[in-house]
């Protein structure tokens, strides 16, 4: 009998573990939202209940408003999977992970015109807000010894940027008690004017930070004026002021870029890259023994996960220049393609057409009984994430609509977009009495 039992109770467990998930009495449970629960779950179930939650969240193929990559190939994918368990921090433990990480520095170097690419100074990072911080560090350490050195105060560093910086930047100086000087915009300029940006230096400026390109609008700020300009007044005053760029075309002091982003890797994984060796402070750096060498980390966090960076070498090699440049052109012929296409349709005028990276952004050129607010609540109920948002400071009574074309977003899309336009301006013709909403939506620039 007692064999009996066991044997039924047996029968039982391999029962329930081949129940599906919607026939578990499990399925039928109210979740616990805010505490561990008491009992544990199968897998499968576990796995079901969170997917199914998720399908309330918008589709990312959909989403026009973020820059970030939503979409890589299998192989990529099951590249990352392989690799979750790697902690990038263990260089010593995961001796090849961190010799890619280099690699994938070297690469970059060269992409951005570094004097001797091979001994590039450089690190991933969790994102390009992480590799701002780093790139704000350095020029706040070279500064600090430059005035130490002089004898001057060391208490009042500022540094220089466009109102249109991203909230990285806004936190960068907040955290590390530096003071902000915004280039303001004025009438139909949104991005940093280096005249203006000039007059705002002075002894105590750590660096210029111009951005390549904004997210107001996708232009590129003039980094080459800028570097005159700055290099004018350093043989005026024999000051001379450090440049960053932020998602860089080009090089100067140091640059940040999200791999992310058009760096076609899923988040989140930024990269920052020095000039030379002299432009990283040596205070900055901690030393790694590994397999005899010595491997230098400067990251601000600590534990991150190694899958990114592989993935960002699977594009490297998966691609190479040529297919990078014939991705990224085909993002700017469907970003070139819909701004186009959207000035034709409606009551809208551009303010960028995606020729500089592949954003765009237009505004109202007329009134109507709906504004872009109330536009973009009605594309949303077809799935698309068009943000609409105000202009930076000094303009914030422009309200633009931008979209930002990446892989991912082909010409079929963007014709299937552009009817959901056409038919969202119908909708509102038939709404005469409609009241245009004016509240901000919850849009930011991250």
């Amino acid at each position: 009998m007692l064999g009996k039992k066991n044997n039924d109770k047996s029968k039982l467990s391999i029962n329930n573990s081949l129940r599906s998930v919607y026939e578990s009495s499990k399925s039928n449970l109210q979740l616990p939202r805010y505490e561990m629960p008491q009992q544990s779950m199968r897998a499968d179930i576990a796995y079901n209940l969170i997917k199914d939650e998720l399908f309330l969240d918008g589709n990312s193929r959909l989403n026009l408003a973020t820059f970030v990559q939503t979409y890589m190939e299998p192989e990529a994918s099951q590249l990352m999977a392989d690799c979750f368990d790697k902690n990038m921090i263990d260089k010593d433990e995961y001796p090849q992970t961190a010799e890619i990480e280099l690699r994938c520095v070297n690469i970059i170097a060269k992409l951005w015109n570094a004097h001797n690419h091979e001994e590039a100074v450089g690190t991933s990072t969790i994102g390009s807000s992480e590799a701002s911080m780093l790139g704000g560090l350095a020029l706040k350490w070279r500064w600090r010894k430059k005035m130490e050195a002089q004898g001057q105060s060391t208490s009042k560093p500022n540094m220089v940027m466009g109102a249109n910086v991203q909230i990285c930047w806004k936190k960068f100086v907040k955290y590390w008690d530096i003071e902000p000087r915004y280039v303001p915009c004025e009438g139909d300029r949104f991005i940093l004017d280096p005249e203006i940006a000039v007059q705002l230096v002075d002894e105590n400026t750590i660096g210029v930070v111009a951005i390549m390109g904004s997210t107001f609008d996708g232009s590129y700020e003039p980094v080459e004026r800028l570097c005159q300009a700055l290099d004018d007044y350093q043989e005026k005053t024999g000051n001379d002021i450090p440049v960053h760029v932020d998602g860089a075309s080009g090089g100067v002091q140091s640059i940040n870029a999200s791999g992310h982003k058009y760096g076609l890797v899923y988040p989140g994984v930024g990269w920052v890259v020095w000039r030379d060796k002299s432009a990283l402070p040596e205070d900055l750096v901690f030393h790694v023994s590994y397999l005899g060498g010595d491997m230098l980390d400067f990251s601000m966090n600590f534990s991150r996960p190694g899958s990114q960076v592989l993935a960002q070498y699977f594009n490297f090699l998966r691609l190479g220049f040529e297919g990078y440049t014939e991705t990224q052109k085909n993002s700017q012929d469907v970003a070139l393609y819909l701004s186009k296409q959207i000035s034709e349709i409606g009551p809208f005028e551009l303010i960028s057409d995606g020729s500089d990276i592949p954003v765009f952004c237009w505004r109202m050129k007329e009134q109507t009984n709906y504004s872009l607010f109330d536009f973009a609540d009605h594309l949303r109920t077809r799935g698309w994430l068009v943000p609409a948002y105000p202009m930076p400071k000094n303009r914030h009574d422009l309200i633009v609509q931008r979209i930002v074309v990446k892989k991912g977003l082909t010409l079929d899309m963007a014709d299937i977009l552009v009817e959901d336009m056409k038919r969202a301006i119908d909708h509102f013709a038939t709404q005469p009495n409609n009241v245009p909403k004016t509240s901000e939506s919850h849009f930011a620039h991250l």
